[in-house]
């Protein structure tokens, strides 16, 4: 009986020791668990830092795009970032008749695949030190640096840091960055 008891305990702790090893494969972001079994839009939202991009896509009409299998590599901007913005560009791009551009400022902090560090890294040491990544809007991002000191710069020359990198989703992997990246408009 003793023994049953015993191999039960260790079951549990097994079990226990599991469960908090995955959850402990993503970072938290905005205070928030961030889940590999959920998609890149699920996971925003739960994130009180990504509250105005989660708006945002929602007004471009991006939701189900962002939901669909991917995989895509999100450079996610935070609030912060997004306020950083001169004043009332936020507003003006939320409101509907812009909602072209504000799909292509999304869209332009997107890549196809799923990229996290060891991905970017290799190609940034293919390239020399830098590699630029074409984005679903069409444009390219330059990213360089290595490991979690990587920077992404856009056509305007505005660099942005990783401040938060792979950020596993089941349809891809988030970076977070600390800028809005600008495509040329």
């Amino acid at each position: 009986m003793t023994k049953i008891k015993l191999m039960g305990a260790a079951a549990v702790l097994a079990l226990a020791l599991g469960a908090s090893a995955l959850a402990a494969t993503n970072p938290m972001v905005g205070g928030a668990a961030m889940y590999d079994t959920k998609d890149i839009v699920d996971n925003a939202a739960n994130s009180k830092d990504h509250t105005t991009l989660v708006a945002a896509v929602k007004a471009a009409g991006l939701v189900d795009t962002l939901k669909g299998a991917g995989p895509f590599t999100v450079f996610a901007p935070t609030n912060e970032a997004f306020a950083a913005l001169p004043a009332g560009t936020v507003d003006m791009l939320l409101k509907p008749e812009n909602k072209a551009a504000l799909q292509k400022v999304l869209t332009y902090h997107v890549v196809p695949g799923r990229l996290d560090t060891m991905a970017l890294d290799a190609q940034v040491k293919a390239g020399g030190g830098m590699t630029q990544l074409k984005t679903v809007e069409g444009e390219t991002l330059t990213v360089k640096g290595m490991g979690k000191a990587l920077t992404v710069t856009d056509t305007k020359g505005n660099t942005a840091m990783v401040t938060i990198a792979d950020v596993y989703q089941k349809n891809g992997v988030i970076q977070v960055v600390d800028k809005v990246l600008l495509p040329a408009m």
